[in-house]
C-alpha cells in the first residue's frame, strides 16, 4: 500500500504564534493520521489499494457505504490544508493570483471579507475553500468531509473550520482563527501554483458537455 501520511511541509512549531506546536501535533499526529489509517484498512484488498489518493475519493464519492469516502476525502483535504498555509505567510498575493481576486472580487480586501463571512457564517464542522471556477475564483464552504477533489473546479486553497484545527489555540473564537490565517498564514505561493494548473483535465472534459458538477455534498443534499 502506497498510501501514507505526508509529512507537514513545516516544522511542528513554526507557526506559532498563530497555530500551536500542540495544536499542530494533535491535528496532523492523530486526526490527518486516523484518517489515512482508516483509508488503508479499506481499501485493503481491494480495486483501490494502490490507487493514488485523490482517485480513491473520487470512485468512492458515488458509493453508498459513506466510511471510504469520508476518511480519504479527510485525508485529502487535510494534505491540501498543510500545503495552504507556511511561516511567514498571509498579507495580499502578487502577479496573475492578485489580479485574479482584483477581477473576482474586486479588492483583495473584498475578497477576505467575503472569506471572513463565509467561514464564520458556515454552520458546524467543514472547509473553507478559495476555487477557480471557469474564469472566475469564488470563495465556497462544504461540510464535513466533503471536498473539491471530486469537483471539476480547482482548489486553490482551504482553511479547516472543524473545531480540532483551532480549539487548543482560539477555543471558540473562530473569527480570530481565520483572521489569523488570512493576515499571518495563508501560502499564496500554492495559491498560484494551483492557478497556473487550471481547471483539471477530467473537469474540462466533463464541462464540454455537461454542467459544471460541485462537491459531494452539494450534490447529496
Amino acid at each position: 500500500m502506497s498510501l501514507t501520511l505526508p509529512p507537514l511541509p513545516f516544522a511542528l512549531d513554526a507557526l506559532a504564534p498563530w497555530l500551536s506546536r500542540e495544536a499542530l501535533s494533535l491535528h496532523h499526529g492523530r486526526h490527518h493520521a486516523g484518517y489515512v489509517e482508516t483509508t488503508v484498512k479499506l481499501v485493503r484488498g481491494t480495486p483501490l489499494e494502490s490507487a493514488p489518493l485523490e482517485r480513491i475519493v473520487r470512485m468512492s464519492a458515488v458509493d453508498p457505504d459513506r466510511r471510504l469516502f469520508h476518511a480519504s476525502a479527510q485525508a485529502w483535504n487535510h494534505e491540501f490544508f498543510w500545503n495552504s498555509l507556511k511561516p511567514g505567510g498571509g498579507g495580499e498575493p502578487r502577479g496573475l493570483l492578485a489580479d485574479r481576486i482584483r477581477d473576482s472580487f474586486g479588492s483583495h480586501a473584498s475578497f477576505c471579507e467575503a472569506f471572513i463571512k463565509a467561514a464564520t457564517a458556515h454552520f458546524g464542522s467543514g472547509w473553507a475553500w478559495l476555487v477557480l471556477d471557469g474564469g472566475a475564483l469564488r470563495v465556497e464552504t462544504t461540510a464535513n468531509a466533503d471536498s473539491f477533489a471530486d469537483s471539476p473546479h480547482r482548489a486553490l486553497l482551504t482553511l479547516d473550520l472543524w473545531e480540532h484545527s483551532y480549539y487548543p489555540d482560539y477555543q471558540n473564537r473562530r473569527l480570530e482563527y481565520v483572521a489569523a490565517y488570512l493576515s499571518h498564514l495563508v501560502n499564496w505561493e500554492f495559491a498560484a501554483r494551483n492557478l497556473e494548473k487550471g481547471a483539471p483535465a477530467s473537469a474540462c472534459a466533463a464541462t464540454s458537455s455537461s454542467p459544471a458538477r460541485t462537491p459531494a455534498s452539494a450534490r447529496r443534499s
